[in-house]
């Protein structure tokens, strides 16, 4: 039998369970392209339900007690003397969300000597050392595609959000304001805005075709070329590096992972090359962008306006200067974690584990690290190996 530690972000402050919007969520069947959706042999929750916090506990707490397995579930995972801490060193399996990462770097790693098995309930391991896992054969897993429509989704509204200046308008609503020029004075229409895409991935090509409709010019740069036809159907200009991507470009979505080619990308340099008034959106990952770069950006008024879902570090403090800089619209990490987005990861997650405790093989396209050795991330194509994340 094993101990599994499971990693989740806290319950709401209101209590658990919440009062749910809706009864039901539709039934997905199968992801774009015609990628299967999870297919565990039973699950143990209502889709729909909060599963991603400690209470929810992806729905997995009861079955994998009732195999005999031990399973402890937690918020706590900062500091030496954290529940994730102290319970790690005779863990076999690790399992956390992108949103709420329970960092495995290589110290924690060879503190953690009966660890077999981790997995990414979502997409996005780059919070676990792929290099250590893969020095120690542990099998690192995620729920590829589960939520990639859900970030893709949370994108195209940040982007919508940014361009409408819509928190200023809706501000002035929820104040009690009605000065329509107050309102209107930074609000743009995206028609015929030109949109780069940094890396064209399952994300970035989600992306690339909820924003087709809306009438504008795309672009994008990523180390693997899309097809000829795929360009042609959405009017596609394929730019050979992000340098000359941004040169050209109203609105930049950048999707790509964190690597050391990536971290901090986004700086006064490459800032300075956009055109003025261009907005960003990045939900990949926070420390693609230079933290006070782009405040000073937004501040000087080069930069319209940035969002993300994506922080450096996270959770980020109060203090964070994303939080109070002018013209964003950032989110909580919170774009893959909708309540339709945990149905499908938690339902992945099951069937990883339903597939490792039976020693059948786990699907391919989940496996990070397989054993002792790379299979890809799954999620994105611009980079092959992501290192330890700083979000």
């Amino acid at each position: 039998m094993s101990k599994i530690l499971i990693v989740l972000y806290p319950d709401p402050v209101t209590g658990y369970p919440p009062v749910y919007a809706r009864d039901s969520i539709p039934a997905i069947t199968s992801y774009p392209g015609g990628a299967t959706v999870p297919s565990p042999r039973a699950i143990d929750f209502v889709p729909g339900q909060l599963l991603g916090s400690v209470s929810g506990g992806l729905g997995l707490k009861d079955w994998l007690e009732s195999e005999g397995h031990t399973v402890v579930i937690t918020s706590d995972k900062e500091g030496a003397d954290s529940v994730f801490e102290r319970e790690l060193p005779d863990a076999d399996i690790v399992i956390s969300q992108p949103f709420w990462p329970a960092y495995l770097t290589t110290e924690r790693i060879d503190s953690a000597k009966n660890l077999q098995l981790v997995i990414t309930a979502g997409i996005g391991s780059d919070h676990t050392d792929l290099n250590a896992a893969n020095a120690r054969g542990i099998t690192v897993a995620e729920v590829t595609y589960s939520n990639s429509i859900s970030v893709a989704e949370h994108t195209v509204m940040q982007v919508l959000v940014l361009v409408r200046d819509f928190v200023t308008q809706h501000q002035i609503a929820v104040d009690g304001g009605w000065n329509i020029a107050d309102a209107v004075e930074r609000s743009y229409d995206l028609e015929g805005m030109r949109v780069g895409v940094f890396a064209a991935g399952r994300i970035g090509r989600a992306v690339i075709e909820r924003l087709a409709p809306f009438g504008v010019r795309l672009s994008y740069t990523d180390r693997f070329r899309l097809p000829q036809e795929y360009e042609e159907k959405y009017g596609l200009t394929f730019h050979e590096s992000i340098e000359d991507l941004v040169k050209d470009v109203d609105v930049l979505t950048v999707h790509a992972p964190l690597t050391e080619e990536t971290r901090g990308l986004l700086d006064d340099d490459l800032l300075a090359t956009m055109p003025r008034g261009a907005y960003i959106v990045n939900p990949a990952r926070g420390a693609i962008a230079d933290r006070d770069a782009i405040v000073r950006a937004l501040e000087s008024g080069h930069l319209a306006g940035y969002a993300g879902d994506v922080w450096d570090p996270q959770p980020a403090p109060a203090d964070h200067p994303w939080r109070t800089m002018p013209h964003n619209a950032m989110t909580t990490h919170t774009s893959g974690t909708s309540l339709s987005g945990q149905a499908r990861y938690a339902a992945g997650t099951r069937e990883i584990l339903e597939d490792w405790f039976a020693g059948d093989p786990i699907r391919p396209e989940y496996l990070i690290v397989e054993g002792g050795g790379y299979r890809g991330t799954g999620a994105h194509s611009y980079a092959q190996q992501p290192t330890q994340a700083g979000t």
